[in-house]
């Protein structure tokens, strides 16, 4: 066993994670601010991670010509190990960008220092190569964080098809199944899910998704960017996240062709592997009322957030998302603006119970054209499910308390102690 640290030594914890700021998505997000606010209340804090370059695969000027690198970020100690930069897009190059991260993530191991815990965040599943070394030099605790469950994504999204690789990939999950402190899943749905596969209640642990209601808040639009972004005199029904074979993005230019609603203005930010073909699209069919932004920085979220008339939420017609909360949610919640959600199971329902947008069914252009027509002509209406979407994030889904569930878990994990030879 290690030596644990003295009561008035802080608690040391290593976050091991293949996405993390500058990179924009909800894992960066969610992760930088678990980290932050961790520091915060005295955790020595360490994160190991690769070069930003999701989901473009370029990695920016700074970071560029180096292997490694340490860097602080808001008071977050980051150590940043070499990748195989590619974009957001074909199945193999993607697998060799994990495959990579996991494999020079180990030069950091030194570096790392004492280490009580290991917090890793998957997908990718391969990162769990990583943390299975870890936790044997570091003799630490790790705790599994399934955002998504992998490979069970990825076989009904049809990304991956191999039998052997599929079955090789199941083997990992299930070992790293067996071999975390704990499991930490964002939705109740993905308990029940994983206890279906043999991992035990007792280990699992429920960490959702949330926001931080005191960044991400109602504010007045603010013009001079509106009439830059070309947003002045239209109602934005704004959907801001990644573009990718999940989310089904092409209901929403099948809505935007049914919509006759000159005010309405339908507006895609991110960038993903889809987004090609969807600009592609709107061109040749000349779908006028479509906007499409690049990726914006976190910094930025807001104010686009506080632009928009309202959100829409899509995700694909599949069985896999019924336990998917979808973290876009939170924040378009915390702004007060109401949602068009495209999609169904617990989201759904958490949508009806805050009373905070219109719930369809998933993959239906022309329910989400029928919702949005109804939503512009309606702004006490809009303005409604805003206010109670609000107030329903903050008692429920505030980033503060969250953080202190987790940290209550990481002293837990840590007192219990870390795994022995005989452990395995």
């Amino acid at each position: 066993m290690p030596d644990m640290p003295s009561l008035d030594a802080p608690l040391r914890v290593m976050f091991l994670t293949h996405y993390f700021p500058p990179e924009v998505g909800a894992p960066q997000t969610r992760l930088f601010e678990l980290a932050q606010r961790c520091a915060a209340a005295g955790v020595a804090v360490t994160v190991v991670t690769g070069f930003p370059n999701y989901p473009t695969g370029v990695i920016p000027v700074d970071y560029r010509g180096k292997r490694s690198m340490e860097e602080k970020l808001d008071g977050v100690r980051v150590l940043r190990t070499s990748v195989y930069a590619t974009p957001n897009r074909g199945f193999v190059r993607r697998i060799l960008n994990h495959l990579s991260f996991a494999l020079s993530s180990l030069t950091a191991i030194r570096r790392v220092g004492p280490t009580d815990v290991i917090f890793v965040e998957s997908p990718p599943l391969l990162i769990g190569l990583a943390v299975l070394v870890y936790r044997r030099f570091k003799r630490a605790p790790f705790i599994f964080n399934v955002s998504d469950i992998w490979p069970q994504s990825a076989v009904e999204l049809g990304a991956l098809r191999n039998p052997l690789a599929i079955r090789l990939a199941e083997m990992l999950e299930r070992h790293l199944y067996r071999r975390a402190a704990r499991v930490t899943i964002v939705t109740p749905g993905m308990i029940e899910r994983l206890a279906a596969r043999g991992v035990s209640r007792e280990k699992l642990f429920l960490l959702t998704n949330g926001v931080d209601t005191t960044t991400y808040k109602p504010a007045d639009p603010d013009r001079e960017l509106a009439a830059r972004l070309g947003f002045n005199g239209h109602k934005v029904f704004l959907y801001a996240g990644t573009h990718g074979l999940a989310q089904g993005l092409d209901v929403i230019l099948d809505a935007a062709k049914l919509t006759t609603n000159a005010d309405v203005m339908y507006v895609l930010a991110g960038e993903g592997a889809e987004k090609d073909a969807l600009m592609a699209r709107t061109n040749a069919e000349g779908i006028a009322n479509v906007r499409f932004l690049p990726n914006q920085p976190k910094s930025m979220m807001p104010a686009l957030l506080n632009l928009a008339y309202a959100t829409i939420i899509p995700l694909r017609r599949l069985d896999l998302f019924k336990s998917a909360l979808p973290s876009k949610m939170f924040e378009s919640m915390a702004v007060g603006r109401p949602i068009v959600a495209a999609l169904w199971g617990e989201a759904a329902t958490l949508i009806d119970q805050a009373e905070c947008g219109i719930v369809v069914e998933p993959e239906d252009a022309h329910a989400v054209h029928l919702a949005v027509e109804r939503l512009a002509a309606d702004p006490a209406l809009a303005r409604r499910l805003g206010d109670s979407g609000r107030a329903y994030a903050i008692r429920n889904f505030e980033r503060k308390d969250i953080a202190e569930r987790f940290i209550e878990l990481l002293r837990a994990v840590a007192t219990a102690g870390a795994p022995t030879a005989a452990k395995g």
